[in-house]
Order: C-alpha cells, then sequence, then structure tokens
C-alpha cells in the first residue's frame, strides 16, 4: 500500500519495524533512520528477506534540513517519529515541507525543562490543515491504547463519563538492581517532577510520588501505585465531554524508589548544568551512560504489564464502571520481536496508528490526539497485532473502585 520512514532505532523503533514487516501488505517499503546508522543496518540485516523492503539511513533529528532531505530521497507516505520527544518539532516541520503525514508516541518538551504538555504541537495544528496533511499524536500505549480506550468507552459503553482512572503496573523483573524500561532521561524526569491531576476544570498538583494506593490487578496481582502527571491527562480532559476528573497512576517498586531517592539526593537526575573537567554536563546524561541500555533488558525480563482503563460515568440513567485493559507477556514479547513489553505496547500502536493513517480510515487534515478518531478499527487492530484487550462490567472485583469512589466525593 505504501511507504513509512521509521526515525529512530531504540527499543521501540525496533518493535515498530519488526510490525511494519508482518504487516507488509500496508507497509511494503520502510527507511530505518537514526544518527547511529549502524543500529538500522542491525535490523535491517535481522529482517530483510520479507515481502517490506527495507532501507536505512542516517539522520540527525535535530536537523530539519537533513530531515527534508532524507524526506524528499525515500518519498515517505508517513514518517513514524521513535526519536526523542525534544525532535518532535523539526520532524513535523520537515512533513510540512515535503508534504508527508505525520506519527509519533510522545509530546514534545523542550530539552531544559519538563514540561509534559501538547501546547507546542497543538500549535501546528492549523499549519497541517493548510497543508492537507494529518498528524497524529501519542499512538503509544499511555499516552495512545489509553486515549482509543476512552473512545471506545464512550462511543460504546457509556451517555456520560465522568471519572477515568489510567492505570500503568508493570510487575516484570529485569535482575538489575536499578534500571530504566524506557529512555532513562525521560524516566526520571517523569517520575521526579510534579504530579498533577484534572478535576472539574481545575489542575490539582501534588508532590512527586505523594499519593500511593494499592492496586490488585488482573494476572499481576495487588502493587503499589503513585499517581503521577503524563501528558495524555491533557488531551482526554479536553476532548471527552463531561468528565469531572482524570488520573494517571503508575507501579514502582520499594527498590527502585529507593535508588532513585539517592540518585535524587546526590544530584544525578538533575537536568542543570554543571561544569566538569572543562566541560558543561548534564547530571542525568551521564545517569543515562552508565545504566543500562532499555533495549537491553529483553532477555533478562520476566512478568507481566497490565495498562488499562477504569471508567465511571452513566448509562441509560444509572451510575456504571467499566475497566478496560491489556496484559501483555515480557518472555512472549521478546520471543516474538526480540524486545520486552514495555518497548512492544509503545512499538505496536505506532505501527497501527501509522497504518490507519496511511490506508485513509484515520486521516484528516490538522493534528489530532487519538480519541479524537474513531475508536474502532483501532480496538480491532490491537487484537489483530499483539495488544488483545479484555474488559470488565464488575470491576468491583478492584480494590481500588473503592479508593476511587472515596476520592472523588
Amino acid at each position: 500500500m505504501g511507504k513509512a520512514l521509521i526515525i529512530g532505532a531504540g527499543g521501540v523503533a525496533s518493535v515498530v519495524v519488526h510490525k511494519c514487516v508482518q504487516n507488509s501488505d500496508v507497509f511494503e517499503e520502510i527507511c530505518i533512520a537514526s544518527r547511529t546508522v549502524s543500529k538500522c543496518d542491525a535490523l535491517k540485516e535481522k529482517l530483510d528477506g520479507g515481502k517490506t523492503k527495507i532501507h536505512t539511513a542516517q539522520v540527525d533529528a535535530d536537523n530539519t534540513d537533513e530531515l527534508i532531505e532524507l524526506i524528499k530521497s525515500f518519498g515517505p507516505d508517513v514518517v513514524i517519529n521513535v526519536a526523542l520527544p525534544y525532535q518532535d518539532l523539526t520532524i513535523m516541520d520537515a512533513c510540512l515541507a515535503t508534504g508527508v503525514h505525520y506519527v509519533d508516541t510522545a509530546n514534545y518538551e523542550p530539552p531544559e525543562t519538563a514540561k509534559f504538555e501538547y501546547k507546542w504541537q497543538w500549535a501546528y495544528k492549523e499549519k497541517f490543515e493548510k497543508a492537507g496533511l494529518t498528524a497524529l499524536l501519542g499512538s503509544g500505549f499511555d499516552p495512545g491504547v489509553t486515549g482509543v480506550f476512552t473512545a471506545h468507552a464512550q462511543k460504546h459503553e457509556f451517555d456520560e463519563i465522568h471519572y477515568i482512572d489510567i492505570v500503568d503496573a508493570n510487575a516484570g523483573d529485569h535482575g538489575y538492581h536499578f534500571a530504566t524500561n524506557f529512555n532513562p532521561e525521560i524516566n526520571i524526569r517523569e517520575i521526579t517532577a510534579n504530579g498533577r491531576y484534572w478535576k472539574e476544570g481545575e489542575w490539582i498538583e501534588t508532590a512527586p510520588l505523594e499519593k500511593k494506593e494499592v492496586y490488585n490487578l488482573p494476572e499481576i496481582g495487588p502493587k503499589d501505585i503513585y499517581l503521577l502527571y503524563h501528558e495524555e491527562l491533557e488531551s482526554i480532559a479536553k476532548n471527552i465531554k463531561g468528565l469531572k476528573q482524570i488520573r494517571f497512576w503508575m507501579t514502582f517498586s520499594e527498590k527502585y524508589l529507593t535508588h532513585l531517592k539517592v540518585l535524587e539526593n546526590v544530584g544525578m537526575t538533575s537536568i542543570e548544568p554543571i561544569e566538569f573537567e572543562g566541560q558543561m554536563i548534564q547530571p542525568i546524561h551521564f545517569l543515562k551512560a552508565v545504566l543500562p541500555d532499555p533495549a537491553s533488558l529483553g532477555p533478562r525480563t520476566k512478568g507481566k504489564t497490565n495498562i488499562g482503563c477504569i471508567i465511571r460515568g452513566l448509562k441509560d440513567g444509572k451510575e456504571k464502571t467499566y475497566y478496560v485493559y491489556n496484559v501483555c507477556d515480557h518472555e512472549a514479547c521478546y520471543n516474538e520481536v526480540g524486545s520486552q513489553a514495555i518497548s512492544y505496547t509503545t512499538g505496536v500502536p505506532a505501527m497501527i496508528g501509522a497504518m490507519l493513517v496511511m490506508n485513509g480510515q484515520w486521516q484528516k487534515p490538522g493534528v489530532w490526539n487519538v480519541e479524537e478518531f474513531d475508536p474502532d478499527p483501532f480496538m480491532d487492530a490491537l487484537n489483530k497485532w499483539g495488544l488483545p484487550w479484555q474488559e470488565s462490567h464488575n470491576p468491583e472485583l478492584l480494590d481500588l473502585e473503592i479508593e476511587a469512589k472515596e476520592s472523588s466525593r
């Protein structure tokens, strides 16, 4: 059907490439591009020989001119951005300059401060409308599938949605004393930032990891889970009408948080530059260099993830609670594509979003978040491409249902 340019060559990009190759009827030709072309070549070597034709290229995703040159030479129908979120705007600029659709998995943030806001990308809406191009933001899992889950609930399960709790639980064990499951810099900046949730039209801020609950989740059991701010709260709060509250929760073990606290106390998680041996460096960049590469965790990680949405509202005048979620097995993911479940749960939806843009089902000029499209083809594709979803209309079995009712009074 068409051609896709995949920018990035890390763990998530590897999953995207594997899935595009599996879906060769749609992705007839792909180009994998990264600053380190050897990583792209390694992926090509592993997957070459199938129906999908694979190219590789070297590109600096911070350089719009380089991106424009690459896009013009390859001629893709869509660019799948699985590079760093600091590079979203240069890649969007290159897509506008070359007339190509755009898909990413994480919102832009300035390198100098952790913001996790969509305002910079939403500001491109008119430019993409005028160009007749689609920019699909946040087509990962969270953000991404969680937004599709809310759109599905709005379309099929509720007349009014009032409360949403997004729950991201990872019960995987990689055996290291301390490691992050995705880019350490992004991961640590998320966790050490203040928490926030949206309630009755206002943002309520909390201290980092201040709110903790124990949630009992299908297939992984009870886990310590903490309230964080996550960017999909901003878009879902805007796009789901009648919403009264939305929160985001993520699991962390006591061991992980102890290591993180020590690193934070000694300044290793700071993004403020310091002078070291005549050079200015950000301590978190050094920490990233000494931590295990998330892409290397695949063969070591055992256990499962459970990511989903607990949604409450009204149907036919009656109160209703609905739970929709996916459980993903780290070892099964590694056996299929050579990556653990954190990369898998982000990479599969990136491929699905790009497919729906390419085939026209999710194609309309402008800048859009996933919950603004018809969820049905995406929900069907999740079942087909490795992330089957489950649902419960009786989530009173979950301990967090009691907590959710108490906290919303």
